[in-house]
C-alpha cells in the first residue's frame, strides 16, 4: 500500500509539474515575439554594430525590458550592463553584455545560462543591416522565456535553479562578448550546469532537403552530456514535436557551426550546451534580414521548445552529468 501510494503521489507530482510548464510555455505568444522583433530590427537601433549608438539603443532597450517585468539585474553589473571594452576595426569601444536572473527557489547556487547575442552588422555605406533572424529572433525568444518565468515566479512557481539571461556583445566581432564573460563570470562557472544558446531561430533553411517546416537544428547537446541530449529529446517529445535535426552536429559537418556562435565560448569551459539554429537563408548578413520574414508560428514553436527544456533543467532534481 505504502509502495502505491508513493507511485500514485510520484505520478501525481509529475503531472502538477508538466502541467505548469505547458501553463507557462503558453505565455509565448507569437503575437508577442512580433510586436518586440518589429521595435527589435527597426532602423532606430541602426543595425546594432558593437559599440555603436545602435547598438547601445539596443542594450537600453533590453534593460528596459527586464525592469518592466520585475527581472532582477544580475550581481556584479552596472544595472544589467556587464561593461567592457573590445576591439572592432582596430579600435577599441566600449560596449556590454545585458544580464538578468531570476533567483533560484531551492538551489539558487546552481545556473542555467541562457544566451543570444544582442548585436549585428550595423551599417554598411548607408545602408542598414536590421539582423531580425540574426539575432533578434534569438533575442526576443529570451526576453518572452524570461517573462514566461517570471510570471510563474510570481505566482509561486518560480525555477528550483537560478536562471541567467545572457545578452551577449561582440558575436559579430569574433565571440568577443561570451568571451568576456566566460573569462569575467557574474556567476560561478563550476556551478553553471548548462547554456542554451538561441542564435537565429525565425526562418527556414531553403537547402534543407527535408520539407517539413516543423524542424529546428539542435548542435552540441551530447558534446560533453549524453543526459543533457536525452532531455532536450523527452521535452522536445512531451511539448513540441518539431523534427531535432541534428546535420550541423556532424564534427565533420564542413560549416562548423558548432564553433561559430557563444555557447562555443561555455563549451570551452566544459559546460554544457545545446545551439539552437535555424540554418543559414539567402538573407543570411545582408540588409534583406528583415522583419517581415520571419515565420512568427514558427518562432514560437521553438521559443517553447527551449522554455520547455529550460524549465526541466531549472526543476529536475538533479544536475545534469558531464560525459565520464
Amino acid at each position: 500500500m505504502k509502495q502505491l501510494l508513493g507511485l500514485s503521489l510520484f505520478f501525481f507530482l509529475s503531472c502538477a509539474a508538466q502541467d505548469q510548464s505547458l501553463q507557462y510555455a503558453k505565455e509565448i505568444h507569437q503575437d508577442d515575439l512580433k510586436s518586440l522583433l518589429y521595435v527589435y530590427a527597426s532602423d532606430y537601433f541602426e543595425g546594432r554594430r558593437t559599440g555603436t549608438i545602435g547598438q547601445r539603443r539596443a542594450t537600453d532597450f533590453l534593460r528596459h525590458f527586464y525592469q518592466s517585468h520585475q527581472i532582477e539585474a544580475a550581481k556584479g553589473t552596472d544595472d544589467y550592463f556587464q561593461n567592457m571594452e573590445l576591439p572592432v576595426d582596430g579600435i577599441k569601444v566600449k560596449t556590454q553584455n545585458v544580464v538578468a536572473i531570476i533567483p533560484g527557489e531551492q538551489l539558487p547556487n546552481e545556473y542555467i545560462v541562457l544566451s543570444s547575442h544582442l548585436d549585428h552588422l550595423g551599417m554598411k555605406n548607408g545602408v542598414i543591416f536590421n539582423g531580425a533572424d540574426d539575432d533578434g529572433s534569438g533575442t526576443v525568444a529570451l526576453l518572452e522565456i524570461a517573462a514566461a518565468f517570471q510570471k510563474a515566479k510570481k505566482e509561486g512557481n518560480g525555477p528550483k535553479r537560478s536562471i541567467i539571461f545572457l545578452h551577449v556583445t561582440g558575436e559579430e566581432e569574433n565571440l568577443l562578448g561570451s568571451k568576456y564573460y566566460t573569462n569575467n563570470p557574474l556567476y560561478p562557472l563550476a556551478q553553471t550546469i548548462a547554456n542554451l544558446n538561441v542564435d537565429m531561430i525565425g526562418r527556414i533553411d531553403p537547402k534543407r532537403n527535408n520539407p517539413n517546416p516543423n524542424y529546428i537544428y539542435l548542435i552540441g547537446a551530447d558534446r560533453l552530456s549524453q543526459e543533457l541530449h536525452d532531455l532536450s529529446e523527452l521535452m522536445n517529445t512531451k511539448y513540441s514535436q518539431l523534427e531535432l535535426d541534428y546535420t550541423f552536429n556532424d564534427e565533420n559537418d564542413p560549416n562548423n557551426f558548432y564553433t561559430r556562435s557563444d555557447h562555443y565560448n561555455f563549451a570551452k569551459k566544459n559546460i554544457p550546451i545545446i545551439f539552437y539554429f535555424n540554418g543559414t537563408h539567402e538573407d543570411y548578413h545582408r540588409a534583406s534580414d528583415t522583419p517581415e520574414k520571419i515565420n512568427y508560428e514558427l518562432l514560437q514553436k521553438r521559443t517553447q521548445l527551449i522554455f520547455h527544456t529550460a524549465w526541466e533543467l531549472a526543476n529536475r532534481k538533479n544536475r545534469i552529468q558531464l560525459k565520464q
